[in-house]
């Protein structure tokens, strides 16, 4: 039985828990600067299992034309990995308003394997994406093109961005994100102040609802939450996706900040 449920956990496509955290330059305040370089760890459960970890990193590169650099290394542990072992790693190249240039996932999941590269063009406003088997000799999985705005946001990238914005209980907006395949505007909604406990320490911390899933950029049910401290750091303490009873909860808090 919980084999038959990691086939269908989104440990395989951890990569849809980030989306929460995209956001888009608004008419807002920004609030601080973030670092030049930021490492953050996160502990991932699963059903009350520790199911693996995930580290994100960014890095800017200064100069009259920075460019900011973010990279996601997701691995399995325990159990889930014994039975469903994943590694994938994501890196994006990103303007200095956080906007996406280019993308690329490769997927060690179980007994798939894939590498993605998505170019995103302001100019002509699309996104060329296209996904190979590398079990296949790189047979191609999937190759098109999508319409997007001058600016839209990958599902990473929009993590720091969001963490410079002032945006209040109460306060949401509708903002353009992208995951190469599809173009969609997200509402995202800040919802209240609260205390979260996790590895690193107590925080406070205001919740935000992202509605991502139920068939907006992704077709899954799901309730997706992020809690990001309030104060001047922003940082992005604890993650949650509720899905459907059989699939559970997952749950990412933060172990470590350097």
């Amino acid at each position: 039985m919980l084999v038959a449920h990691l086939r269908n956990w989104p440990f395989m496509h951890l990569k849809l828990l980030l989306p929460l955290l995209v956001c888009a330059p608004l008419a807002w305040s920004q609030s601080s600067s973030l670092p030049p370089k930021e490492n953050l760890h996160y502990n991932i459960e699963w059903r009350l299992f520790g199911a693996g970890k995930a580290k994100v990193e960014l890095t800017n590169s200064g100069g009259a034309k920075p460019v900011l650099q973010t990279n996601l290394h997701v691995e399995s542990s325990g159990i889930v990995s014994k039975l469903f072992k994943v590694e994938d790693d994501y890196a994006a190249i990103l303007n200095p308003a956080y906007c996406a240039q280019t993308l690329q996932m490769t997927t060690n999941e179980g007994n798939r394997h894939r590498e993605t590269k998505v170019t995103f063009d302001p100019e002509i406003k699309k996104a060329s994406y296209l996904e190979r088997d590398r079990a296949k000799n790189n047979a191609v999985v999937l190759a098109q093109e999508t319409e997007i705005p001058a600016c839209v946001h990958d599902v990473l990238g929009g993590l720091f961005f969001i963490r410079t914005l002032n945006l209040e209980p109460g306060q949401s907006a509708q903002i353009p994100v992208s995951d190469g395949k599809k173009s969609v505007m997200v509402k995202v909604e800040a919802q209240a102040r609260e205390d979260v406990k996790t590895p690193e320490g107590t925080f406070k911390t205001i919740r935000y609802e992202v509605y991502l899933f139920n068939g907006v950029l992704y077709k899954r049910p799901a309730h997706l939450s992020l809690w990001v401290s309030d104060d001047r750091r922003r940082l992005p303490v604890q993650i949650r996706v509720r899905m459907t009873f059989t699939i559970g909860t997952i749950l990412l808090q933060l172990e470590k900040h350097e």
